[in-house]
């Protein structure tokens, strides 16, 4: 019983972690490419944080469909 709990907490951990990679990446490409097409700084890191935003809300959509539809 204690090893399945350790394998979920383990399991939850690192889909946390992955899910934080993806959104970090997707942002900083949203920054780069906001600062290719010109925009500025502030400009550019407020297009990041959107993406990253979005990012992690799908995620968290998707945890709450699945959770729905698993129980």
């Amino acid at each position: 019983m204690y090893e399945e709990f350790a394998v979920a907490v383990a399991v939850v951990l690192l889909t946390i972690a992955l899910v934080i990679v993806v959104a970090l990446v997707a942002a900083a490409g949203a920054g780069k490419l906001a600062r290719i097409d010109g925009a500025t700084y502030p400009t550019a890191l407020a297009r990041a944080a959107t993406a990253f935003a979005a990012v992690v809300s799908l995620a968290a959509a998707v945890a709450a469909t699945l959770t729905a539809l698993l129980t």
